[in-house]
């Protein structure tokens, strides 16, 4: 893996984004922001979510990598500036771009973290209109790459120590899938198939065969044995393509005793189609009879962590999993409901109202603090003014009357600064690193919140001061109301 560590700058082309990546609203807004003289004002927004996807109890938070990256350069080119001119956008507001960098202020809690809803993950601190313009480029990495993480984490606790591959990248959104392979890796994944994500981010490359070349050899057996001398270091051999039981492993059987004789080893094979259960059963008893114990069996086909939780329930005898659609496309949720909210502006608190309160946001510059007890697990998290000094108790975000005292717990602050000033600050970039992260933090979380099946909710509230900020601007917007 020594060339890529040496060529990490490779990936960050993946990373390079006009800041035409985005709504035109964005934009329009940016101009009447700019017209009203606000543009450079101030401002604090918030990165968050309202529910967890799959039905789970939480989320793994990827993407703060590749987001920094893609905000360190951001500026408008000449060919930006001329298409926004026939947009009929405004010179002097064209003028205003050519000039523009990122210089914001970002807090974030750590790459690899469990979050939850409600609470701020990221905090961007800046003037209104470079704040507001990255909305739609932070929700488009930070979104996918957290679901995509998300449901890696649930493949690997179903799979528990057996090997999880990324077979995703044909089914991802185009360079979505080179992201999809980094974030799968994040959640638990041991290795990828996507080449290029390999060589980007450093990670374990795996593969074995498709039935194309089965079929262009004709001879199964002779195929087998063709496809292992030219890979000898990836001798797993697909045995669905005619008949699992009574072609492919007899003839990867032969295929393996006639390898031995040229020094040559099989290392596994691959069942990509039936009953997964019966047919590894089937397959184990062969390869044992045939005294090919070592050999391991990789299974795939629409794989996710119901069907491998199921797999092992049955006692399959699986040793690697690889799976594809159900994890680069968060099946069944397309995706993570995170949302970028205004909270500052020229240092006074905002918020959004809404007849549904769960979408009442929540004003000011704030903190989260994770409490764990005694024994290291995690309790709950409290969302704070980021001025004020951790609070005793917090309080249910929409029903207040139920609270929690938080003085018996030891605490920690999730937030910290990411990028001053518009240059990235030192963060955790190595991918493997930030898996062996998220691992460790999500053993601290209780199993009652890992089921996949009715999870326990996990606490999220706000300081006894935040929810007085929120219900005093409830009341002042209220009355405004009134009065007009």
């Amino acid at each position: 893996m020594e060339y890529n560590k040496e060529n990490m700058k490779q990936g960050k082309d993946l990373f390079k984004f006009s800041p035409l990546y985005t709504d035109l609203y964005q934009l329009a807004m940016g101009q009447a922001y700019f017209l009203d003289g606000t543009a450079d004002q101030p401002a604090v927004f918030d990165y968050f979510f309202r529910t967890i996807p799959f039905g789970g109890g939480y989320v793994i938070f990827a993407g703060l990598e590749p987001l920094l990256q893609a905000l360190d350069n951001l500026h408008f080119s000449d060919e930006d500036l001329n298409y926004l001119q026939a947009l009929d956008f405004r010179q002097d507001f064209l003028d205003y771009l050519s000039k523009f960098r990122f210089t914001a202020d970002i807090f974030s809690m750590k790459e690899g973290e469990v979050v939850f809803p409600l609470e701020p993950v990221m905090r961007v601190e800046g003037k209104l209109f470079e704040a507001q313009l990255v909305e739609t480029l932070l929700l488009n990495l930070i979104n996918y790459q957290s679901l995509v993480a998300t449901k890696a984490s649930r493949m690997r606790l179903a799979a528990g120590q057996r090997v999880l591959c990324d077979f995703g990248l044909r089914r991802a959104p185009a360079q979505g899938g080179i992201l999809a392979s980094r974030s799968a890796i994040i959640g638990g994944f041991n290795s990828t198939s996507n080449v290029e994500a390999a060589r980007m981010f450093d990670l374990e490359p795996a593969g074995t065969m498709a039935h194309s070349l089965i079929e262009s050899h004709g001879d199964e057996l002779q195929a087998f044995i063709k496809f292992v001398e030219a890979n000898p270091q990836r001798a797993i051999l697909l045995v669905d393509t005619y008949d699992t039981l009574r072609s492919g492993l007899p003839n990867a059987i032969k295929a393996a005793r006639e390898l031995e004789k040229r020094g040559l080893k099989l290392q596994g094979i691959r069942l990509d189609s039936g009953d997964l259960a019966y047919l590894s059963k089937k397959a184990r008893q062969m390869l044992d009879a045939a005294g090919l114990k070592e050999v391991k069996i990789v299974a795939s086909n629409l794989l996710d962590e119901l069907v491998i939780r199921s797999l092992i329930e049955q006692e399959a005898p699986i040793d690697i999993f690889g799976v594809g659609t159900r994890l680069v496309t968060g099946a069944p949720d397309a995706a993570l409901d995170g949302v970028y909210k205004l909270a500052v502006f020229k240092g006074q608190p905002r918020m959004k109202l809404s007849d549904n309160v769960t979408k009442t946001t929540l004003p000011g510059r704030k903190q989260v603090a994770r409490f764990s007890d005694e024994e290291g697990c995690f309790v709950a998290d409290a969302i704070h003014l980021a001025e004020e000094d951790l609070p005793p108790e917090m309080f249910h975000p929409f029903e207040p009357e139920k609270f929690l005292s938080l003085s018996r717990y030891r605490d920690e602050e999730l937030l910290s600064k990411v990028m001053e000033k518009g240059q990235k600050l030192t963060v955790e970039n190595k991918v493997e690193r930030i898996a062996a992260y998220s691992r460790e933090r999500l053993s601290h979380l209780p199993p009652e919140h890992k089921r996949f099946e009715y999870p326990h909710i996990y606490k999220v509230g706000l300081s006894p001061k935040l929810l007085a900020r929120r219900n005093s601007l409830i009341r002042r917007y209220r009355q405004n109301f009134e009065e007009s």
